[in-house]
C-alpha cells in the first residue's frame, strides 16, 4: 500500500504500541501532524513548550517503562528539546524524539528555521537519524524504538526533512534489524557471577548499592529475592529510588551528598559494595580517594563505559541488572550460603537510631520537611507517583519521602534539570491515570515550565504541584550561606511574584495557600481531592536549610548539619564491632 513517510511515520508509532505522542507543530512538521489528526490509537498532547514535551515523555516512560515520543518542529522548535533530550540522556531514560526538518533542497544554506539538530544532539542521544529516503522510514522508526530501549537505555533522535515527509513509500514493517555494530551484553560472565556470589557468601559487612539500572532492567524482584536471602542492606541512589521498598527493614537509605548520616556510614564501613546499574557518580561518592576504602567492590552494569571509570572494582560483571541479579541468587542457593549479617545490620541500625534525619519544629512558621511529611503521611493508602523540580525541594522529597513501589518516583538526576517536575508529572499521569500524580517543587523551579498548567488543564490531567515556597532559589542560597559568607548574589525570589494562587487559577487549576503549620492539611488535601490539576502554595521557612550534607571536595563521612556525629570512626559501637569482625 502506497503512503507518505508522514503516514508511514504514523503506522510505525501504531506499530511499536505507542499510546501518547507529546508535541507541538510548526511549518516542516505538518505532514506529520495532519497524519496524526485520526490516528486510531495515538493520542497527541499539546504541550505549551517544546521543553515540556519532551520532559513529558520522559515521566511517562519513567513510570510506564514504555519509550516516550516526542515530535516537534524544525529550527527552535528543535533546539528547545535539547535540555530535555541531555536530560532523559543521563538518566538513561528511553525517549523517540521526531523533529522536522527543511526540504533536503536547502539543507545547509541557514534556510528558515534550520537547525543541525543531528550535529547538536550527538553528544546527548544514544544514536541520531537525518532521514534522506522516505522508503528507509520504517526501518528507521523500529530501529529508533529499539536502540531506545535495549541495553543501557537512552534518547534516539529522527530528523525528517519536509520533502521526505511528503515524499510516498510502500510501507512494511520490517521483520528483522540489521544493526550488526549494536548487540548489549544481556548475561553476565559465569565466572565473575560465581566470583560475585563467593564474596557475598563470606562478607560480613555487605552493601547492595543501586541505581536506575535496576529500575530500567525491571529487575526490582530479583533484587528484593537477593537482599532477602542473603540479609543484605539496600542502599539507593536518586535515581534507584523505588527500585526497593523503603519501608522494608533492610532498606538503608539514600547515599551521598545529601544522604543520610547512617547511610554513609554503612558505605565507609562495608567490606563488599554490590554496585548495581550505579555509576559512582560525584554526588554520591564525595571525594573519591576516600569513599568505600575498606570495600571489595563488585559492579554490575549493562554499559561497559561505566564500569571502572570512576571508581577501581574487584569483579566487573558486564550485563543486565536483572538477568544478572538472578544469576547471582541461583549461585548462592548452589553453594547453600546462609547469611552472616546480622551484627552488621545491627550496627546499622543503631547508626539509623542515633542518626536520623532531622528538622527543628515550628509551631508558627511551616517547615519543609514537615510539608513533606504532611504529604507522605495524607498519601499514605492512595497509590502516589511523586515527581520533583530540583534543588532543596528535590532533596528534602528524597529524604522525607517513602517510596514503595517502582516506577512510581521520577526525578532528575545526573542533569539536575530545573523545571522537569511538571511536565514530567503530566507525563507521569498520562502512564498511570489511576494514580494521584503530585510534583514537589519549588518556587525557583516551577517557574521554569510553569506554563505547561495549561497542558494539565485543557486535557483533564489532575496533577497536583505543591511548591516549597521559601522566596530563594534556595539551594543556591544555601551554599552561599555555607560557602561565600551570606552573599546572595542573584538567588532572591519575592514570594508573592507570582501569586501562585492566581497563576493556577488564571490556567484553569485550583489554586490555594498554607501560611501557617495549623493551615497545611486542609490546604493539602483540597488540592489532593480537586477533580483537576491543582497547586498549593506552601508559605515555608526562609532559610531553612537541606541537612546533613557533605561539602564539595568532602568525604561522605564527614557531614555538616543533622545530629552531631564525626567521622564514622568515632561513631562505632565497640562491642557490636567486636562481633562483625570476629
Amino acid at each position: 500500500m502506497r503512503m507518505s513517510a508522514a503516514e508511514a511515520l504514523v503506522k510505525s508509532l501504531q506499530a511499536e504500541g505507542t499510546e501518547v505522542v507529546f508535541g507541538y507543530p510548526g511549518g516542516v512538521v505538518l505532514p506529520i501532524f495532519d497524519a496524526l489528526y485520526e490516528a486510531e490509537g495515538v493520542r497527541t498532547i499539546l504541550t505549551r513548550h517544546e521543553q515540556g514535551a519532551t520532559h513529558a515523555a520522559d515521566g511517562y516512560a519513567r513510570v510506564t517503562g514504555k519509550p516516550g515520543v516526542v515530535i516537534v518542529t524544525s529550527g527552535p522548535g528543535a533546539a528547545n528539546t535539547v535540555t530535555g533530550i541531555a536530560n532523559a540522556y543521563m538518566d538513561s531514560v528511553p525517549l523517540v524524539v521526531v523533529t522536522g526538518q527543511v526540504a533536503t533542497h536547502v539543507l545547509g544554506t541557514d534556510a528558515f528555521q534550520e537547525t543541525d539538530i543531528t550535529g547538536i544532539t550527538i553528544p546527548i542521544t544514544k544514536h541520531n537519524y537525518l532521514l534522506d529516503d522516505p522508503a528507509d522510514l520504517p526501518d528507521v522508526m523500529a530501529e529508533a524504538f529499539h536502540i531506545a530501549t535495549t541495553g543501557r537505555p537512552g534518547p534516539v533522535l529522527v530528523d525528517i526533512p519536509v520533502d521526505i515527509a511528503r515524499g510516498e513509500l510502500t510501507y512494511k514493517r520490517p521483520e528483522r534489524l540489521n544493526l550488526p555494530g549494536y548487540k548489549p551484553t544481556v548475561k553476565g560472565h559465569a565466572k565473575q557471577i560465581h566470583q560475585a556470589a563467593t564474596l557475598i557468601a563470606r562478607a560480613r559487612k555487605p552493601l547492595l548499592y543501586v541505581g536506575g539500572g535496576v529500575l530500567a532492567s525491571e529487575g526490582w524482584r530479583e533484587l528484593k529475592e537477593l537482599a532477602e536471602l542473603m540479609q543484605l542492606p539496600v542502599v539507593t541512589t536518586l535515581m534507584g529510588k523505588g527500585a526497593f521498598p523503603e519501608d522494608h527493614h533492610l532498606f538503608v537509605g539514600m547515599p551521598g551528598m545529601h544522604g543520610g548520616k547512617f547511610t554513609n556510614y554503612a558505605i565507609t564501613e562495608t567490606d563488599l559494595l554490590l554496585g548495581v546499574g550505579v555509576r559512582f557518580d560525584d554526588r554520591v561518592t564525595g571525594k573519591l580517594a576516600a569513599f568505600a576504602t575498606k570495600a571489595k567492590v563488585v559492579h554490575i552494569d549493562v554499559d561497559p563505559a561505566e564500569i571502572g571509570k570512576n571508581r577501581s572494582v574487584d569483579v566487573p560483571i558486564v550485563g543486565d541488572a536483572r538477568t544478572v541479579l538472578a544469576a547471582i541468587t541461583a549461585e548462592l542457593r548452589k553453594m547453600n550460603a546462609e547469611p552472616r549479617t546480622d551484627a552488621w545490620m545491627r550496627v546499622i541500625d543503631d547508626w539509623r537510631a542515633r542518626y536520623p534525619f532531622h528538622y527543628h519544629p515550628s509551631t508558627d512558621t511551616i517547615m519543609p520537611e514537615y510539608a513533606v511529611e504532611r504529604v507522605r503521611e495524607l498519601t499514605a493508602d492512595r497509590p502516589t507517583v511523586f515527581t520533583t523540580e530540583v534543588g532543596q525541594n528535590q532533596m528534602w522529597s528524597c529524604q522525607y519521602l517513602r517510596i514503595r513501589e517502582p516506577r512510581t518516583w521520577a526525578s532528575s538526576g545526573g542533569l539536575g534539570t530545573m523545571g522537569f517536575g511538571l511536565p514530567a508529572a503530566i507525563g507521569a499521569q498520562l502512564g498511570r491515570p489511576d494514580h494521584l500524580v503530585i510534583d514537589i517543587a519549588g518556587d525557583g523551579s516551577i517557574q521554569m515550565n510553569s506554563q505547561e498548567l495549561a497542558t494539565a488543564a485543557i486535557n483533564g490531567l489532575p496533577v497536583k504541584v505543591v511548591i516549597l515556597n521559601n522566596g530563594y532559589l534556595g539551594m543556591v542560597r544555601q551554599w552561599q550561606e555555607l560557602f561565600y559568607e551570606k552573599r546572595y548574589s542573584s538567588s532572591t525570589l519575592p514570594q508573592d511574584c507570582p501569586d501562585f494562587v492566581k497563576l493556577a487559577e488564571a490556567y484553569g487549576a485550583f489554586g490555594v495557600r498554607a501560611t501557617r503549620p495549623e493551615e497545611l492539611d486542609a490546604a493539602l488535601t483540597a488540592a489532593f481531592d480537586h477533580d483537576g490539576p491543582a497547586v498549593v502554595d506552601v508559605r515555608v521557612e526562609r532559610e531553612e536549610n537541606v541537612f546533613p550534607m557533605v561539602a564539595p571536595g568532602g568525604s561522605i563521612d564527614e557531614m555538616l548539619g543533622g545530629i552531631p556525629g564525626g567521622p564514622v570512626s568515632e561513631m562505632l559501637d565497640g562491642e557490636l564491632l567486636e562481633e562483625v569482625w570476629e
